[in-house]
């Protein structure tokens, strides 16, 4: 920083503090920790390297990033961040489930609360419903012997060779 005191990195590495400090405009004197987690974990020369690499309009948002990194890192080795964000995954996908199962359980009493609709019966040579109802004509030329499509499409031969009906 070059003034009164110098940045929380420079402090911390017992350095003076120079006019062009990459570290001084993101790790301020009066925040020595956010500078020692971030040194801790990815290394001083490291993490100068990753902020001349990058334009001045980003260094912020890459100092915010390490630091947060830093920080899950610190809180879980293994993980880091990978562990909070699967963590919170699953959070999010447990909720999801319990919205689905309280709109169910909403859905279910809304059921139970309205009043039954009697439903119509229908006469199979009565094609009338069917033509109210705006039902496509091939619907109206059905014949009775779609039980026997069914009874040939199970006839045929399963994986194993054997007839699945006989």
């Amino acid at each position: 920083m070059g003034g009164n005191s110098p940045c929380a990195s420079c402090k911390l590495l017992r350095r003076r503090c120079a006019k062009d400090c990459i570290f001084a405009p993101y790790f301020p004197p009066d925040d020595p920790h956010k500078f020692a987690i971030v040194h801790k974990v990815f290394g001083a020369s490291n993490v100068s390297k990753m902020l001349q690499e990058l334009p001045v309009h980003q260094r912020a948002d890459a100092v915010s990033s390490l630091v947060y990194e830093a920080n899950a890192r610190v809180r879980d080795p293994v993980y880091g961040c990978v562990g909070a964000i699967s963590f919170l995954q699953n959070q999010v996908s447990q909720l999801q489930m319990q919205l689905a199962v309280a709109e169910a359980e909403i859905l279910c009493i809304q059921m139970q609360q309205e009043p039954m609709m009697p439903t119509p019966q229908i006469d199979p040579d009565d094609k009338s419903f069917l033509l109210q109802n705006n039902l496509p004509h091939q619907y109206l030329n059905f014949t009775s012997s779609s039980n026997n499509v069914i009874h040939d499409s199970l006839k045929r031969e399963s994986i194993f060779g054997h007839d699945m009906v006989s």
